[in-house]
């Protein structure tokens, strides 16, 4: 394991000079600063991740662009705090220096620690990381149109859904579809705004109209899963990602939507934790965010199967999946 290990004389190194007007400098020791870490290292990686251009680039491509950004601040981050912790305990023991390690082994539990804590952070505070992530890497013949009048309302279609204005967003999809009735993202669109406006049957009605042109769109199929799931019909959206299954076998969000359901619909913990776990190894593997939406479901059907007194079959749900436990 590869590490570093600083030696610091911490009233040296960890404080900075400030100068009062009659020219005396007093010491400004990190413990006093009111500063928070996370968010100074996190705001820095989100200007990161905004400035990603995502153009034709896959899916998987997008995540190495955002873990790139998380790795370049993780050792930062993680010797600030370690300092300004050690800081504090040399205060309380009047020591002069102490050793801070830090870890630089990407595949340690230390560094994961740190990495994780910051990109829990962008998924709660940095807006860019979720519209990167948003992003649908799979495009085919249909996917856009070759005619020019189609991707003019097809345009003016995009600027309504930006300005919330679905009814008129659909319009415009609409007459995409009428001058190119091939333009599959037309439809997936227009079942996006069918969905924001409560109308589900509609937006079924135009991912299934998208589906018939392109049968491998994996939009259209997890947004069906979606639509049905807000109708209430669980078991048809539990088949509906089953559909998208068999088509993108490891995708995470297949197991995360289904074992979702079983958690908060069907009360089926088992099959919802089962599903979650196989979500958050795909997550991880992948190197996404959602990862960390995976974690706060297993936490959450942890609490159910501890009210339930089923924690020995929670633990060899995990163990099964080889996912640590830290209670």
């Amino acid at each position: 394991m590869l590490r570093l290990i600083y030696t610091l004389t911490l009233v040296l190194l960890t404080t900075i000079a400030a100068f009062a007007q009659d020219e005396k400098s007093k010491e400004v020791k990190l413990s006093d600063l009111n500063i928070d870490f996370k968010k100074s290292t996190g705001d820095g990686i989100c200007k990161c991740i905004d400035s990603i251009q995502t153009g034709s680039k896959s899916r998987d491509s997008i995540n190495a662009e955002i873990k790139a950004c998380i790795d370049d601040k993780v050792m930062a981050y993680q010797m600030i705090v370690k300092l300004s912790d050690a800081q504090k305990q040399a205060e309380k023991s009047g020591e002069k220096s102490t050793n801070v390690e830090i870890n630089t082994n990407t595949n340690s539990e230390t560094y994961k620690k740190y990495y994780y804590e910051l990109q829990e952070y962008l998924m709660d505070n940095c807006p860019a990381l979720k519209t990167k992530l948003a992003i649908n890497d799979r495009l085919s013949e249909y996917s856009l149109s070759s005619n020019e009048e189609a991707m003019k309302f097809y345009r003016k279609g995009l600027d309504e859904t930006q300005k919330g204005d679905f009814q008129a967003a659909i319009v415009n999809y609409e007459k995409a579809v009428v001058f190119d009735p091939k333009f599959a993202f037309a439809y997936d669109n227009m079942g996006i705004c069918y969905r924001r406006l409560n109308k589900y049957n509609e937006a079924i009605e135009a991912y299934e109209k998208s589906l018939k042109i392109d049968p491998n769109g994996t939009m259209p199929l997890q947004n069906i899963a979606i639509a049905y799931g807000y109708k209430g019909e669980f078991k048809k959206a539990i088949k509906a990602y089953e559909r998208l299954s068999k088509i993108t076998p490891n995708n995470p969000e297949v197991f995360y939507g289904i074992g979702l359901i079983y958690h908060s619909n069907l009360n089926d913990q088992e099959k919802a934790l089962d599903n979650m776990c196989q979500a958050l190894v795909l997550y991880s593997e992948q190197n996404s965010a959602y990862r960390t939406d995976a974690e706060r479901v297993i936490s959450m059907i942890y609490k159910a199967m501890k009210e339930a007194n089923q924690l020995e079959l929670f633990n060899s749900i995990l163990k099964k999946h080889k996912i640590g436990v830290n209670e």
